[in-house]
């Protein structure tokens, strides 16, 4: 039997899913936080409960188109992985998982010292640069920079392509939302998935 203390976490976690969902949100922390407000209470669920829900959230509302637009956000990380091929581009977030929903672009890391040949690569190609910006994140009391490219593709989908330094190259990081290590997928891996299990889901489930 759900006692009421399993059920409010669930309604929290739910709420916190679709603040995500509908863009009303963009960070877990900050959407967990609102749920929790909205329900009078300071219990936050954990990420990978809110990443549950979202993803529920998203079949129910996106249906097969899901597996298709999946489908066609993997082909074109692909073509934009081809261009940055010189900069071992990993393909990473939600499209590498296999949970995209409505509000998810396409995320790639790249390693290399100079931002500025990454953005030419890209504008040699006639992508469109929306904007760029410097980020920085404290983790294990160590700050870490990173430059990031926010591009549109040609059929609209957006795409974050995030500079880490070549000293970074080797670094392997945990995931925030389930806990394992982030992957994600290369070039050639990419490809293979492609031709072989398109909509393949990668999740420590």
């Amino acid at each position: 039997m759900k006692t009421d203390a399993f059920i409010l976490r669930n309604k929290i976690a739910r709420e916190a899913a679709n603040l995500l969902y509908c863009g009303m949100e963009k960070e877990y922390k900050q959407a967990k936080l609102k749920a929790a407000e909205a329900f009078g209470d300071s219990f936050l669920p954990k990420n990978l409960e809110v990443a549950i829900e979202l993803d529920t959230i998203a079949d129910e509302r996106e249906g097969s188109a899901r597996k298709e637009r999946l489908i066609r956000m993997r082909k074109e990380a692909f073509e934009l992985m081809k261009i940055l091929r010189d900069y071992n581009p990993v393909l990473v977030g939600s499209v590498w998982r296999g949970t995209i929903h409505r509000e998810s672009d396409i995320d790639i890391t790249v390693c290399h010292d100079e931002p500025h040949d990454v953005v030419q690569a890209i504008t040699q190609n006639n992508l469109k640069i929306k904007r760029t910006e410097n980020m920085a994140v404290t983790k294990k009391g160590k700050r870490k920079s990173s430059f990031h490219i926010h591009v549109e593709l040609p059929d609209k989908e957006n795409a974050e392509i995030k500079i880490n330094s070549s000293e970074d190259a080797l670094t392997k990081e945990k995931c925030e939302i389930y806990g394992d290590e982030i992957t994600g997928l290369h070039l050639h891996e990419l490809q293979k998935l492609l031709n072989e299990n398109p909509t393949q889901r990668f999740l420590p489930l």
